[in-house]
């Protein structure tokens, strides 16, 4: 009897592993993208963009009870928080725009500028301006207390010259 027990749950498994292997999946919408972002060449990142730690010495220092802290930094981007009494009240960011070149296509018709350099609004919360026609740096209100004439005045502190000269 345990024999053809034995015999019996063998069968069921066999059979359980045989139908499931064989029944296909219908292919998810998911799968088209996990192909294209994974196939041999595929980068999301443009090679020649700046490493993120290029960027850094540009951040203007911490000043005037204002404390810079480092956020997030990869490939094509550096960020900073921009705090003040232990709140944060702005994003600070430098991003390579070789990875995104239509994000340049608002400064082409600004005619803002801040230290000579094309500016535009983001929102309401936002400011950046266009360096060297490659490198967007940006700061982001997070706090109502910190308007555009402060983000001006922040992005006026990065230091722009020198950015423009990294290649």
């Amino acid at each position: 009897m345990i024999s053809l027990r034995k015999f019996i749950a063998a069968l069921v498994l066999t059979s359980c592993l045989l139908f499931t292997s064989c029944s296909q999946q219908a292919p998810s919408r998911f799968d088209g993208a996990q192909q294209d972002s994974t196939s041999k060449g595929a980068t999301a990142v443009v090679s020649k963009s700046q490493s993120g730690s290029a960027f850094n010495r540009y951040f203007p220092d911490s000043a005037d009870g204002y404390q810079r802290v480092y956020s997030q930094e990869k490939k094509g981007f550096a960020e900073a928080k921009l705090n003040q009494d232990g709140k944060e009240i702005a994003i600070l960011s430098i991003s390579d725009t070789v990875n995104n070149p239509s994000a340049t296509d608002k400064y082409q018709s600004s005619s803002s500028k801040i230290n000579g350099y094309p500016a535009v609004s983001q929102g309401s919360s936002g400011t950046a301006v266009l360096v060297n026609d490659r490198y967007q740096v940006k700061i982001r209100s997070k706090d109502s207390s910190f308007g555009e004439s402060d983000r001006e005045a922040w992005i006026k502190r990065f230091d722009l010259r020198g950015l423009s000269k990294l290649n």
